[in-house]
């Protein structure tokens, strides 16, 4: 077991690359970290936001991240230094709490305290589907085989989503 410093102001989020070579790290302090797995103590670099960070994810395909805000805006960089595109995406009315890629890198879903569950497009977010909710949608997964998305909410229930296209 090896310990990632957190005295940067700790990890309200985290993902690991797909090569499982990076662990991406969200904080409270408005900044995503990227940590070298095979040196924990070298973090590689650092992305500033202008809100707290709620959720995160990076795409299994290509060099996407996904960030999810306290602001309720979702912003979506790419970590190549030769692709500069960023986009910022709002549907969500308040936090987005959270946020998980398909499989396949192409959609990636949020979730949020605005009782809405967002299906996205990657890396233009295109926003593809929208479900309301009865409570705020505090979780979410997707199956393997990118056919499930499940979500959790404050109301104590899961509500199981079929993907069809």
């Amino acid at each position: 077991s090896s310990g990632i410093n957190a005295e940067y102001g700790g990890a309200s989020c985290t993902d690991i690359s797909t090569d499982g070579t990076k662990l991406w790290t969200g904080g409270l302090d408005n900044t995503v970290r990227a940590w070298d797995l095979r040196e924990p103590s070298n973090k590689l670099e650092t992305y500033d936001f202008t809100s707290q960070i709620f959720s995160l994810g990076y795409c299994p395909k290509d060099d996407w991240v996904a960030v999810g805000m306290e602001s309720c805006y979702i912003e979506l960089f790419n970590v190549n230094k030769s692709i500069t595109e960023k986009y910022q995406l709002q549907k969500h009315e308040s936090s987005v709490l959270s946020l998980k890629f398909s499989s396949d890198g192409n959609w990636f879903v949020t979730t949020g305290k605005d009782n809405q569950m967002n299906i996205w497009t990657t890396p233009h977010g295109y926003n593809a589907y929208q479900s309301q909710e009865a409570a705020s949608v505090l979780g979410c997964d997707i199956s393997e085989d990118d056919r499930f998305i499940i979500t959790g909410s404050g109301d104590k229930k899961a509500t199981l989503y079929e993907v069809v296209y």
